[in-house]
C-alpha cells in the first residue's frame, strides 16, 4: 500500500439510556447542565422528564448538531412521564422554560437505537476501523453528504461479542462530500474510524 499521509483517527463510543446524565432534576427555569457532551462523539435525542405535569411549558434546547452548527428547537414540556427531542445533539448548551416549573424536571440522553455522527464533513476517504461488538446484530452504516445521504458502506455485526476489523481495499472508499456514521447502540461498545483528514 502506499504511503498516505494525513490520516486521522476518530472514536465513537455510542451511550446507554441516562435520563440524568445532562440536567440533574431541578426547579430551576433554566437547567443546570451537568454533561454539555459530546456524548461519544455521535448525536443523541434528548429527553426531559418530569413526575408531574409541565405540559403548560415549552423548554428551548439549544446545541450543537452532528456537525457543530448551532441548533435550536422548542419541546413541550412532559406531563407526568417523558418527552423526546425531535433532534439529535452532538452538545447543549442550555435548557430554559418559558415560565416557572411544577415539579422538578430532568434532561438526559435516550441512548437506544441507533446514534449518528460525523467522521469529516469534507472529502474524505474511510481507512479502516477497529472496534468491538455487543451480543446484538446490527450494522454500521457509512453515508455520503449526510446522515440520510447515499450509503457507500455496510459492516454488519454478528450478533456475537467479537472484534471490527474489516478489511477496506487500500485505495479506500471514497466520500466526496462527507462521511457521516449511524452505528447501532445495541450492537456497538465502540469504534475507531482512519479517514483521510
Amino acid at each position: 500500500m502506499p504511503n498516505v499521509s494525513n490520516v486521522k483517527s476518530k472514536f465513537f463510543e455510542p451511550q446507554g439510556v441516562s435520563a440524568a446524565l445532562v440536567s440533574a432534576s431541578a426547579s430551576a427555569t433554566s437547567l443546570v447542565i451537568a454533561d454539555g457532551g459530546p456524548y461519544g462523539n455521535l448525536t443523541e435525542t434528548i429527553t426531559l422528564y418530569s413526575s408531574a405535569d409541565n405540559s403548560g411549558r415549552t423548554f428551548d434546547i439549544i446545541g450543537t448538531d452532528g456537525n457543530g452548527d448551532a441548533q435550536t428547537e422548542t419541546l413541550t414540556g412532559p406531563n407526568a412521564g417523558t418527552v423526546n427531542s425531535a433532534n439529535r445533539y452532538l452538545t447543549i448548551t442550555s435548557i430554559i422554560a418559558s415560565g416557572s416549573i411544577t415539579t422538578d424536571i430532568q434532561a438526559g440522553i435516550l441512548g437506544t437505537g441507533t446514534a449518528t455522527g460525523t467522521v469529516f464533513a469534507g472529502r474524505t476517504r474511510i481507512r479502516g476501523m477497529q472496534g468491538a461488538t455487543k451480543a446484538a446484530a446490527g450494522n454500521i452504516v457509512f453515508n455520503n453528504t449526510s446522515i440520510t445521504g447515499t450509503t457507500l458502506m455496510t459492516v454488519p455485526t454478528t450478533g456475537a461479542v467479537s472484534s471490527i476489523e474489516p478489511y477496506i481495499p487500500d485505495n479506500a472508499v471514497l466520500f466526496d462530500a462527507g462521511a457521516y456514521i449511524t452505528i447501532p447502540a445495541a450492537a456497538v461498545t465502540g469504534l475507531t474510524v482512519f479517514y483521510d483528514g
